[in-house]
């Protein structure tokens, strides 16, 4: 069985009570990636490259905020008991952060009257390479972690620093590599998204595609991850990838449906007289 050992400290550097983890850095990271990718689809498709950056501070203002808010709710029976924590960057949920970060493309839009569908499209493929590389945070910091005890086809991860111990982490013992499975799981969906961004119609299919992608792998994967049932012994996270399918999925089909019948009817239309159709 391939087992990962993590012994490095989740702390970088820390100086009294102020402290940098590896997550952060791996977060500071992810957003230089999204931006740097959104970059070149921006130029490509020939948006001002200066919205790009703009709407990177309005989204990860909005992905913190809806992001902490998600956590918070997950997680209300402890935080009714430590409301003084109720403020802080402790907890963040993806979900948040991709919901969070979509209003902000949506406001920013009608205020710059751009279209969201395009801006939505040019962020799809940074986002998520901006996810995989978070889970590189989350395998170092020992926070998303796996049940305890996978098979030997399964791989695993075990942590022995006493730093993880002190978070919560269980120390010691083999966990399925969860956060590695989604790691892989966003680089696969980048290749996918990356391949299609220049073929798939119409404006907004690409983005529906990769929440589609996400939410997928996401649901899959936490069967194998620690978390707290929410309702009907699913998680939250899984109650919301649920929803993101049963809405994605369609609306994609349909819209893929709908510009396949359009073109085929500009076809017929301009086909010139007389001419064989066919069957």
């Amino acid at each position: 069985m391939f087992t990962l050992t993590i012994s490095i400290s989740p702390v970088v550097v820390k100086l009294g009570i102020f402290e940098i983890r590896w997550y952060g850095v791996m977060v500071a990271l992810a957003v230089a990636a999204v931006i740097a990718i959104s970059l070149r689809e921006a130029k490509r498709l020939g948006v001002a490259q200066d919205h790009i950056y703009n709407l990177a501070i309005w989204a990860v203002l909005g992905g913190v905020i809806v992001s902490r808010l998600l956590h918070v709710i997950d997680e209300w029976h402890y935080y009714i008991s430590h409301p003084g924590q109720l403020i802080g960057f402790a907890g963040l949920t993806i979900y948040g952060a991709v919901l969070g970060a979509l209003i902000a493309v949506v406001v920013y839009a009608r205020v710059k009257r751009l279209s969201v569908w395009q801006l939505a499209d040019i962020v799809a493929p940074g986002a998520i390479v901006g996810q995989a590389i978070g889970r590189i945070g989350c395998t170092i910091n020992g926070c998303c972690y796996g049940l305890e005890g996978p098979p030997w086809w399964a791989g695993a991860i075990v942590y022995t620093d006493p730093e993880h111990a002190l978070q919560g982490t269980p120390v010691g013992v083999p966990l399925y590599p969860a956060q590695l499975y989604h790691l892989v799981w966003n680089l696969i969906g980048f290749a996918v998204l990356w391949s299609l961004r220049k073929r798939l119609a119409p404006q907004g299919n690409l983005f529906l595609l990769y929440l589609a992608i996400y939410a997928t792998g996401d649901l899959t994967i936490r069967s194998v991850r620690q978390g707290a049932p929410f309702l009907f012994n699913l998680q939250q996270a899984q109650l919301i990838g649920i929803v993101i399918l049963l809405v994605t999925l369609p609306w994609l089909s349909l819209r893929m449906w709908l510009a396949r019948r359009k073109a085929a009817l500009q076809g017929h239309s301009i086909s010139p007289p007389g001419q064989n159709q066919g069957v």
